[in-house]
């Protein structure tokens, strides 16, 4: 089955899983994992816009991963500077606008001056609208829209879901149509629960280092062969003949 243009999703979400264990099986430190890791997001930023996807949204570090060991922690905010230095210049001339989608307070002030830069530098890339979600979960997005709405001072009969939609992490784009996990753990993690409400889900056991571009067509024909109902019920051809 080949790749149909009008059933390429719109928006692509990915749960990049699978870092330690492919370092693991390599006896190598986590690290090594974290930063193949990289790698192969470059890569299937390339491949997404390639196959005219405009929005690629992808879950890099968590609200719950500090809670991992401290060296750990400092390697991946190290790993952010060298990938900003590494690939920006190139992704920048490939026509991707980058934002970071999280809470920047939690993090030190070199690592959101290197997310401010590549923001600033892509800021006119149309190409595809790549967002890292770096310390980042659903139900923080969720807590920080409500307290927005409430500082604004808008009253409770005014909120329905579309104003708290507007007031969410990425209002900035459409909901996820195809939302895709690696590394063969099978749940969505706190990563965009309010948006990925109607997405299509597709795991994948590839550990996510390992993950390309036939990985992503896989994917990519898996979700072309569903039937998107967003909460309707399709009417039975044979029931409507004989109505």
């Amino acid at each position: 089955m080949d790749l149909v243009p009008h059933r390429i999703p719109r928006h692509v979400a990915i749960v990049m899983d699978g870092n330690g264990r492919y370092a693991r099986k390599r006896y190598m430190p986590r690290f090594f994992g974290h930063k193949a890791g990289v790698d192969a997001l470059v890569r299937v930023v390339r491949a997404c816009a390639d196959r005219g996807i405009e929005y690629l949204t992808v879950f890099a570090f968590s609200s719950e991963n500090w809670n991992r060991p401290e060296d750990e922690v400092s390697s991946l905010m190290g790993l952010v500077l060298v990938a900003v230095q590494k690939h920006l210049p190139e992704l920048q001339r490939e026509g991707v606008r980058i934002r970071i989608v999280g809470d920047r307070e939690g993090v030190s002030a070199q690592v959101r001056e290197a997310c401010e830069r590549a923001e600033r530098a892509t800021a006119h890339n149309r190409r595809i609208h790549l967002s890292v979600a770096f310390n980042y979960g659903g139900r923080w997005d969720i807590v920080q829209a409500c307290r927005r709405i409430a500082a604004a001072g808008i009253a409770p009969q005014q909120i329905d879901e579309a104003l708290l939609a507007r007031h969410m992490a990425m209002s900035f784009a459409p909901d996820p149509d195809l939302f895709i996990r690696t590394g063969g753990e099978l749940r969505i993690s706190n990563f965009l629960l309010w948006q990925t409400a109607y997405a299509e889900l597709h795991f994948s056991d590839c550990l996510w280092p390992e993950f390309g571009e036939a990985e992503l067509d896989a994917a990519l024909r898996d979700y072309a062969r569903r039937e998107r109902r967003f909460g309707t019920v399709k009417a039975d051809p044979v029931l409507a003949a004989t109505a």
